[in-house]
């Protein structure tokens, strides 16, 4: 079983993929030891390999790890990284995706099986552009992260920034979701007793804290056990659901494709399944690279068969009442308030790690001191956080909280950034890279697989922004998702309106 003081840090670490500088999030002895892709380079036997056999000069001026990872001292286990794994694609967010089947039917349900291959294909060629050869053949790690790869690519000039905008939009997306999920089961749990709004506000509140982090460590240990809760609740819904299999209703799931509707389901879909971020971190961190691939493999087989599962008994089991949030479909409103007030917990605590990590992105780019760029720092010298770059970090967390307010529609706001950033980063740029930097070296077949994932992902991407965007737009003027839906259709409301 995984251990627990090593899971915690384990996580911290996959932070420090997208942060790279933040020291202060993981300080400590234990958890500064387990670094990223330690640019060393190593024989088979374990030493050193000489300067004068670099095979490239420029990449000879940094410390390279060889593929068999040499220096195992406080790495992780193929077990960690899955559980890692595990927790970015089968997260908080499953709950909306009964939903998804609602929008896109039995199409839906092929379509998470298809992404989660796909993201794990793409998962796996975004770690082989890390290594190059040398000049005896080894394969020989030179990169360390997805910025370094689109560096590589694109230059340094455009590269890593676009990699770190989609990635900061993507972050802070998902933070605006935990936020507005919050809101929404905690309007689910107690209905007119205040509106979406108001919960939304209340539920912002305690986040108001996270402006002062300097360390994950004790929200990492809540999360860990939250996540364990999480996946307790999902196995009580699983069970509920099979109770009422007599009355499954089998006969409204969707067999045909409805354009206005599957693009949402699909963007849903993409959204959850985006982990390619945080791969090189965890690739470089395992004791054994070589069992890299199989992780994959069976965290994104085990992935798509949950979701697959749990979508498709879920809708049985409420048809065409599915709402947004599975739970608040539960039967009782004492059953339905204990489970989402466990995942209002989840959400709140799963709410620093990506804030703190898009703070981070911000703050190493724009405010990286005098000498270095317009902007002073926002440390001083003793390293605490100035007051300024505190009202800075508050704003962050009320920019969230309004943009939540603003867009009270849970699912299509996941489809929405799903299809934006989740393809690019999921589908379509770990191809392009893998084509121009292992061009010479790839089959005919894998060159037609990267060109179709690309195509694949460009045409989701499109569809999917423009049938979300549209669909949201409806939705606020309180409009049925699908235009061709007779004006007495259930509207798309928000969860106060419902009740």
């Amino acid at each position: 079983m995984v251990n627990f003081r090593e899971q915690v840090f384990t996580s911290m670490n996959v932070l420090k993929t997208i942060c790279p500088t933040c020291s202060t999030c993981c300080d400590g002895n234990d958890e500064e030891k387990i670094g990223f892709a330690k640019y060393e380079r190593f024989d088979d036997s374990g030493h050193e390999l000489d300067d004068a056999n670099e095979w490239n000069q420029e990449k000879s001026e940094k410390k390279i790890v060889d593929e068999d990872n040499n220096d195992v001292d406080n790495k992780i286990t193929e077990w960690q990284a899955g559980w890692n794994v595990t927790n970015a694609i089968q997260g908080m967010f499953i709950v909306s995706f009964p939903y998804a089947v609602l929008q896109g039917g039995y199409w839906a349900i092929v379509a998470m099986v298809l992404v989660a291959y796909i993201c794990c294909y793409t998962g796996k060629i975004l770690v082989q552009c890390l290594y190059e050869e040398d000049e005896m053949g080894r394969r020989v790690r030179v990169r360390n992260s997805y910025v370094e790869v689109a560096e590589e690519v694109l230059g340094k000039t455009i590269g890593g920034k676009i990699v770190n905008c989609a990635q900061l939009i993507e972050l802070l997306m998902t933070c605006i979701l935990y936020v507005l999920l919050s809101g929404d089961l905690l309007d689910g749990s107690f209905p007119n007793l205040i509106d979406l709004s108001s919960w939304i506000v209340l539920s912002t509140f305690f986040l108001l804290p996270c402006a002062f982090l300097q360390s994950l460590r004790s929200v990492s240990r809540l999360s860990f056990w939250c996540s364990v809760a999480h996946m307790a609740i999902n196995a009580i819904i699983i069970i509920y659901c099979l109770t009422q299999a007599s009355a499954w209703k089998w006969k409204e799931v969707q067999i045909k494709i409805d354009i206005w509707t599957f693009p949402i389901s699909l963007g849903i879909i993409v959204f959850s399944y985006t982990s390619q971020i945080f791969l090189p971190a965890l690739e470089g961190n395992l004791t054994n690279r070589k069992k890299f691939s199989c992780m994959m493999h069976v965290t994104h087989a085990a992935a798509a068969a949950f979701k697959a599962i749990f979508s498709y008994i879920g809708f049985l089991t409420w048809g065409i009442s599915t709402q947004e949030v599975i739970t608040n479909n539960l039967p009782t409103q004492t059953f339905k308030i204990i489970v989402n007030v466990i995942l209002v917990a989840k959400a709140l605590l799963s709410y620093p790690l990506p804030y703190y990590a898009a703070v981070d992105l911000i703050e190493t780019s724009v405010f990286r001191g005098k000498g270095v760029s317009m902007v002073p720092s926002c440390l001083n010298e003793n390293k605490e956080l100035k007051i300024w770059a505190v009202g800075l970090r508050f704003g962050l967390v009320l920019i969230t909280m309004f943009l939540a307010i603003s867009i009270p529609y849970f699912a299509i706001l996941m489809s929405l950034i799903g299809s934006f950033t989740g393809t690019m980063l999921s589908f379509v740029w770990p191809c392009h890279f893998h084509l121009r930097l292992r061009w010479y070296r790839l089959k005919w077949y894998e060159k037609l697989a990267d060109f179709t994932i690309i195509l694949l992902g460009v045409v989701f991407g499109g569809i999917g922004i423009y049938y979300s965007a549209h669909a949201l737009a409806r939705a606020v003027k309180g409009l049925p998702t699908d235009p061709h839906k007779m004006p007495t259709a259930p509207k798309l409301l928000k969860t106060d309106e419902v009740h």
